[in-house]
């Protein structure tokens, strides 16, 4: 019985070990998606100010205005960007953005996809690591980027996409994201980057009238690329508090598992320990007794 004591005691310092791993992980995720939420709180009305502000330019925007970003074409190369994390333990996060890059694929660009005209952009090493594996055709630059997150390297990222845009080499961009709402919930996106949307105008609302210093079309070329990265970097915002609440919830849902599982150990040892105290002294009655006989 004293082997089975034992078995059942390292089990339980083995779970009050990994439980220790998963409290201290809850706190440090707790810790960055303070700063990540904030981040992502100040940027977002900003960046949704000017997507609008773009939109309602683009269409209102005359016929003679050449807009490389605008202009619509048939589709027939794609490139989707996947924004994922570097690291797991975040629960179901990393594998639900890439199943929505997937639907994506095989919904929306299907016959591109078969033609072998569909180009993978990951920014996380999570998606690098999975689309390498499985033989998609993967551009190798920017999925570490959030070693290093700032706005100068989502740019460049950006810039990446609008300059294949600009000269034909893809037809379409689309983002896939995670958007955050709290700590317990993210919401998963995956929508349209390039082209440019123009925005659909208002029921009985009347058409914009711009005032244009410099002129138009000097103007757009230099606000629009500005724009698309401020809209790249919100979903890089968005992706990056995501991962951190979704660490958070997983580990503090695994500590609480742990706490479960310690009962039912701690339930087991009294239960062999009684055990154990029962038989031995039923042998010393019983020694006791022969001895007496």
């Amino acid at each position: 019985m004293s082997g089975a004591l034992k078995e059942v005691r390292n089990r339980i310092k083995s779970v009050q070990s990994t439980q220790q791993i998963t409290k201290a992980m809850k706190m440090v995720s707790a810790a960055k998606l303070r700063r990540a939420q904030d981040a992502i709180i100040q940027m977002r009305p900003y960046a949704q100010k000017l997507q609008e502000m773009l939109g309602n330019i683009v269409g209102n925007a005359e016929g003679d205005i050449n807009l490389a970003l605008a202009k619509e074409r048939p589709v027939e190369k794609v490139l989707l960007i996947v924004i994922t994390s570097d690291r797991g333990l975040c629960g179901g996060y990393n594998s639900n953005l890439i199943k929505l890059a997937k639907l994506d694929i095989h919904e929306k660009y299907a016959v591109q996809f078969a033609k072998g005209n569909v180009q993978i952009l990951p920014l996380g090493k999570r998606g690098y690591e999975h689309f390498t594996k499985n033989h998609y055709n993967v551009i190798d630059r920017f999925w570490n980027i959030f070693s290093d997150l700032s706005f100068e390297h989502v740019a460049e990222a950006a810039k990446y996409a609008m300059d294949a845009f600009s000269k034909g080499e893809i037809d379409a961009v689309d983002v896939v994201y995670s958007e955050f709402k709290n700590a317990a919930t993210q919401k998963f996106i995956a929508e349209p980057f390039l082209p440019v949307k123009k925005s659909a105008p208002h029921k009985g609302g009347t058409k914009a009238d711009f005032i244009f210093e410099p002129g138009k079309e000097v103007l757009l070329q230099e606000l629009m690329p500005k724009i698309l990265n401020t809209q790249l970097y919100k979903a890089i915002l968005d992706s990056h508090a995501s991962e951190h609440g979704a660490r958070m919830t997983a580990m503090d849902k695994a500590t609480d598992n742990a706490n479960e599982l310690l009962k039912v150990l701690k339930i087991s040892y009294n239960r062999a320990r009684q055990a154990a105290i029962t038989t031995e002294l039923t042998e010393i009655v019983s020694g006791a007794a022969a001895l007496q006989g």
